[in-house]
Order: structure tokens, then C-alpha cells, then sequence
């Protein structure tokens, strides 16, 4: 079986290999392939972000005045203090990895139109709605490069979380040229994860040293970035919809396993 569960969402540089081993390239597989890839992939398409989203705020247990605890009068941009900045700049990069591993997975599985539809629509979308927050409050784009292509594919400026990012690009992108059911898995996961840092503080900003203990859709109260996060996640929910069929056309419907949300989450996002 490909999917392992991923018991801790930054344990993935060391568990990816685990949690998307390539398969056996049975004839099976083969069959279930080839009668995917002559179907066309429909993704559902995910509202337009607008600003004035009735979206709400997911349920949080934090409390209310947890804004205060992270940063100083002196540490605001644009309304932002410091956990919301690196937060939108983390989601930036984010964005982005998932629009270059997209296009790179695109040109090496030529015949499975989803990462065409997802990468080159949705994903370009979502990166340059976060560029656009950026600049709306203020903020230095880590990646101004970012629609240069293909020049700047897989190449991660930001100073505090580039490398990271880079990291993450090439492991995905290994584990993604391994068989086309691999990188299937690796789009789902790339969601999943997506899914997680959106309204959690990817632990990677909580490690750095900022003085960062809390982010995320679950910690701000500034509207314009609630309405942004909520449509990101509703995105995510569609393409994860979508690599999960593709992915249970040839492994059977109902097995796919979670990689990095619950399997109840996952559940509730696939309708089970």
C-alpha cells in the first residue's frame, strides 16, 4: 500500500519517503492507468476571493486576546503583527511550491491533465492572491520572481523560509517522478498539508527564532486575511477531491488513507 499516515506534519522530510513509497507496477495498475488517462480530469473550480467572503472564522479554542501575546506596538505592518506577517509570507512560498511542483509533476506525467488544471488555474491563482496581501499591507514579496517562468521553478527566495521551501520542492519532486500514482499522492499531499498551515502555525515558523508562538486562520482577526485563507481552503478541498479520484480509480474507491489531516477530516472533505 502507497499511503502511510504521517503521525507529525513536519516529520515530512524525514517520513515522505514512508507515506508515498512507490507501488509495484503491476499490470493492474498499468490497465487502471491507461484507462484513467483517457478520460479528462474535471477539477471543481473554487469561488473567486473577494474581499467581502461570508466565510467565518473555523472554531478556536485560543484565546481572544492571543494577537497580543506575539509581538509589540513596534512589530505591526499594515494593521499585521509579527505571527500574521510571517504567516501571509509562509503562505506566499507555500502557494507557490504547490504551483511549481504542479509544473514540474505536469511535464513528467504528460497524460494526467490534473496537475495541468490544478497548477496552471487554481495554484497560479492562489500565489498571486497572496502576492497581492502582501502588498496590500505593506509586506516585501519573498518571491518577486515568482511568474517568471520557467525560470523561476523551484527557486525560493524569501530569506527566512527559502530554503525550506527549496528543500520541500526537490523532496516532493523526487518522490512525484517515481510513477504517476506517486505523484498523485504527492498532489494530495501537498493539499493536505496546504489544508493544515492555513489555519495552524506551520511548526517551522514556531521553531524559528521570531518569538512566534501561535498563527494562522485560527489566530487573526484581520477580516482581509480570513476571507483570503477561507477561500484557499475551500481551493484545497476541491483539488484534494480531485487527486483523491484519481488516485482511488486505481488503488479503489475508499482506501485512500490520510497523509497529514485526520482520516476524519479527510472523511468530511470527501463526503464519507
Amino acid at each position: 500500500m502507497i499511503n502511510k499516515k504521517i503521525f507529525s506534519v513536519w516529520s515530512l522530510t524525514a517520513s515522505l519517503g514512508l507515506a508515498l513509497t512507490a507501488c509495484n507496477a503491476g499490470e493492474e495498475e498499468a490497465t487502471a492507468l491507461a484507462s484513467l488517462n483517457s478520460q479528462s480530469d474535471v477539477v471543481e473550480v473554487a469561488p473567486d476571493i473577494v474581499s467581502d467572503s461570508s466565510n467565518e472564522l473555523p472554531d478556536d479554542d485560543s484565546d481572544d486576546d492571543n494577537s497580543a501575546d506575539n509581538t509589540s506596538d513596534d512589530d505591526t505592518s499594515g494593521g499585521l503583527d509579527k505571527a500574521e506577517q510571517h504567516h501571509l509570507i509562509f503562505m506566499r512560498e507555500e502557494e507557490k511550491l504547490a504551483r511549481d511542483v504542479y509544473a514540474s509533476l505536469a511535464s513528467m506525467w504528460p497524460d494526467s491533465s490534473v496537475f495541468v488544471n490544478v497548477g496552471e488555474g487554481s495554484e497560479q491563482t492562489h500565489a498571486d492572491v497572496m502576492r497581492d496581501k502582501l502588498e496590500e499591507y505593506g509586506i516585501e514579496d519573498p518571491n518577486p520572481e515568482t511568474n517568471n517562468l520557467p525560470s523561476s521553478l523551484g527557486v525560493f527566495t524569501g530569506k527566512d523560509y527559502g530554503a525550506y521551501f527549496m528543500d520541500k520542492y526537490q523532496l516532493l519532486i523526487n518522490q512525484g517522478s517515481q510513477s504517476e500514482l506517486d505523484a498523485l499522492y504527492v498532489g494530495a499531499l501537498i493539499e493536505e498539508l496546504d489544508m493544515h498551515d492555513i489555519v495552524e502555525c506551520p511548526e517551522i515558523i514556531v521553531d524559528t527564532d521570531n518569538d512566534i508562538n501561535d498563527c494562522g486562520l485560527n489566530y487573526t482577526d484581520e477580516q482581509s486575511l480570513i476571507n483570503a485563507y477561507n477561500s484557499l481552503l475551500d481551493g484545497s478541498k476541491s483539488h484534494l477531491k480531485a487527486y483523491v479520484g484519481r488516485i482511488e480509480s486505481i488503488i479503489g474507491t475508499g482506501n485512500y488513507e490520510a497523509q497529514i489531516l485526520s482520516q476524519d477530516e479527510i472523511n468530511d472533505i470527501l463526503g464519507r
